[in-house]
């Protein structure tokens, strides 16, 4: 089979199309998406092919029909007629004053107008002259326009951490998009993408007429590649890979719809032929493991949690839902939907090993306070459950909240919760990667944690002394028959009751019973 270049890091359609690099064909997506309406939104996660959709949007009105010989849309296309398209991105750069991004707009309109042979009659009034370039391309060419905005959030993503800044920010954009609305008559076409998934009403000011994809299920797949594109497509590169570990490292993101791997990942695996945290490496979540350490955050329940459809979209500036979060920045996905009445409810969860390993161990390591002790512990505690060895599991938990700083315990408030110590210890243990079931359910309760792991099914139960009495941990697993689920499997079941102290600050019972 022939083997073609890898794109990586190339988010230019001709570049891909025109030195025989590997292409998953999108054009099917897109003709759909044409057919249906004229206007739309869609939210990803950084790197997965955002950039590359919007620019083969671009080559396509253009009408640069040879880079899309042999694929699905080209006898489908009039390649007699070709659209003026503004191209807007800000995925280049850090800004973080309102006047950096004043500069950086004006900057993308004289962009524009150069390429369009176009001049505005202001050309330092955004608005105005956004509105004459919409307006005059029109004109000069009798066709209306098509518009693309790449990476539209980012200029507030970058200052999350400074809300004044990222306000302005938000301010400066919203004067920008609001021309869109306005210019309707002139325009044939306009898709936004970016990472977050903010409310309209505080980006758009009455843009009501786009249409968010983000979520839809026709559109689930139209960024990353698909199992059947993993097959097919990229067939040459799979030779000496494991196919099953490829689909439970990085496959799983999903909206709604068919589940998808991150192109970023697949691509890097393809290259260096090893399973690593490729896409978790280029972007270390340091603004959301601090949110989420500073709200207390319970990180067992990550594996599965719940919110609705108005929790989802609940994002701004001034309110940063930490579902919302985690699931438009990609560290949690779809897993599921029920309807409630009037009410639409999803389930989330990790999409794959590599999101649960990776931030579990960002994490372990917040949590810890000692990033350099916590990979440190992480290799021990590996060493401890390989031999089975219970009282040196005991000996390990005792180092592992012992060692934990004192002023870290004062100056974080998840300390003060009874949550804390479970949340160590999952993330400690789920940052190895192993096959961890967190909130495991039976008929009769949920499992704290079940690990399976060296043929043995490991059984979790925690308890705060202070809340409960000592020994209640191990004898609820019993009382509840919690084993029972794990039975038939035939593998020897460790049932270990962990219990802590808040007071203390520390374990203060482990009891294990071997069954």
């Amino acid at each position: 089979m022939h083997r073609r270049k890898l794109p990586i890091g190339i988010q230019t359609f001709a570049k891909i199309r025109g030195d025989d690099h590997y292409y998953v064909d999108k054009t099917g997506f897109i003709r759909q998406l044409i057919d249906e309406g004229s206007h739309y939104f869609l939210s990803r996660p950084r790197r997965f092919g955002k950039s590359l959709l919007l620019d083969t949007l671009g080559e396509l009105f253009a009408g640069n029909e040879s880079l899309f010989l042999g694929l699905v849309i080209h006898p489908e296309w009039d390649w007699t007629i070709r659209y003026p398209v503004i191209r807007l991105s800000f995925g280049g750069g850090v800004l973080h004053e309102r006047g950096e991004l004043t500069r950086r707009i004006i900057d993308l309109l004289h962009r524009n107008q150069r390429a369009l042979g176009i001049t505005c009659r202001d050309t330092d009034d955004i608005a105005g002259c956004f509105g004459d370039l919409i307006e005059l391309a029109h004109a000069a060419t009798g066709q209306r326009v098509v518009v693309l905005v790449d990476e539209y959030d980012k200029p507030i993503l970058d200052n999350l951490t400074d809300p004044d800044a990222a306000r302005a920010m938000r301010d400066g954009l919203r004067n920008l998009y609001s021309v869109i609305k306005d210019q309707d008559a002139h325009i044939r076409f306009v898709f936004l993408t970016g990472v977050s998934k903010f409310s309209k009403v505080s980006i758009f000011s009455g843009l009501n007429n786009l249409r968010d994809i983000t979520v839809s299920a026709d559109y689930s797949a139209l960024c990353g590649y698909t199992e059947q594109d993993v097959d097919t497509v990229f067939a040459p590169e799979l030779a000496g890979l494991d196919r099953d570990m490829i689909r439970r490292w990085y496959n799983g993101y999903n909206w709604t719809g068919e589940a998808v791997y991150n192109p970023f990942d697949l691509l890097l695996l393809f290259q260096e032929r090893e399973f690593r945290t490729w896409w978790f490496e280029t972007g270390t979540p340091t603004f959301l493991v601090d949110l989420l350490t500073e709200r207390g955050f319970f990180t067992p329940t990550l594996a599965r949690l719940r919110a609705d459809e108005a929790l989802l979209s609940a994002f701004d500036v001034d309110h940063l839902g930490t579902e919302a979060l985690l699931w438009q920045t990609g560290y949690l996905t779809f897993t599921g939907s029920r309807r409630i009445g009037a009410r639409l409810e999803y389930t989330l969860g990790y999409p794959n090993l590599e999101v649960e390993m990776a931030l579990n161990d960002s994490l372990a390591k917040s949590l810890i306070g000692q990033p350099g002790r916590a990979s440190e512990l992480a290799s021990r505690l590996y060493d401890v459950l390989v031999a089975g060895d219970f009282a040196a599991l005991r000996a390990h938990l005792d180092s592992l909240f012992a060692g934990i700083p004192y002023q870290w315990y004062t100056g974080n408030p998840i300390a003060h919760y009874e949550g804390y110590y479970a949340s160590v210890f999952y993330s400690h243990l789920a940052a190895l990667g192993l096959d961890l079931t967190a909130e495991d359910a039976t008929s009769l309760g949920r499992i704290d944690l079940t690990l399976k792991f060296n043929d043995r099914i490991w059984l979790f139960e925690f308890k705060v002394v202070e809340l409960e009495p000592a020994g209640r941990a191990l004898q609820q697993i019993k009382d509840r028959g919690y084993a029972d689920k794990y039975r038939a499997a035939g593998q020897p079941m460790h049932l270990i009751g962990i219990e802590f102290s808040r007071e203390q600050r520390a374990l203060v019972g482990l009891e294990v019973e071997t069954q």
